[in-house]
């Protein structure tokens, strides 16, 4: 199976499913881009054909996806109005999260952003809720492309050296997805103790 996988490496379709997925995931995190994009790297590994400049585009198509995702949630946030907000302030976590963004953008310490994109939804409640707290595009989309590339890498990388290590396998894709599910733990872990820090 992930040597027919493989074999549709370089096809513009692969490229297409990926980045429509992760496009999706920042309105419906349930989607599993992440997986999708592991399994697609640990089938090139599986293809003889394959080289490095697959893995390279591999790369580039999520991280680009990734930050489209993110700038289109945050226009439509920005532009959500008062609905969106009534909706944000439903959710004492929505507004937590809205908050700290607010707080970690203005330092200008946007690690935040880089750690919520491998935190379980955490994309989405960055993107939306910069563009409904309306904070500037220029210092919010520098740390989107930031953290897009370096979920993308991570996570092809998982799939890669997953495949050479173990085999290209299902075992190989099982254990570079739960890599991926510790990472967003571990991220989800450091984002709620950020703020019990500061208050200290």
């Amino acid at each position: 199976m992930l040597e027919q996988l493989g074999s549709l490496i370089g096809s513009p379709w692969i490229y297409a499913v990926v980045a429509l997925s992760i496009l999706l995931d920042v309105f419906l995190p349930v989607l599993p881009s992440g997986i999708l994009v592991i399994t697609v790297a640990t089938a090139a590994a599986a293809s003889s054909a394959t080289d490095v400049g697959d893995i390279l585009a591999l790369t580039l198509c999520a991280a680009t996806a990734s930050v489209l995702g993110d700038l289109v949630a945050y226009r439509l946030a920005w532009r959500g109005g008062a609905r969106l907000d009534r909706a944000i302030s439903r959710s004492r976590r929505l507004t937590t999260a809205q908050e700290r963004l607010g707080t970690a953008l203005a330092r200008g310490g946007g690690a935040l952003v880089v750690l919520a994109r491998f935190a379980p939804a955490g994309r989405s409640v960055v993107s939306l809720g910069a563009g409904a707290s309306h904070r500037r595009a220029r210092d919010f989309l520098p740390w989107s492309a930031l953290a897009g590339l370096t979920w993308a890498a991570y996570s092809v990388t998982l799939g890669w050296f997953g495949a050479h290590w173990l085999g290209a396998s299902w075992l190989a894709t099982a254990v570079s997805v739960g890599a991926l599910f510790g990472a967003g733990a571990g991220a989800a872990y450091v984002v709620r103790k950020e703020p019990r820090a500061s208050e200290a």
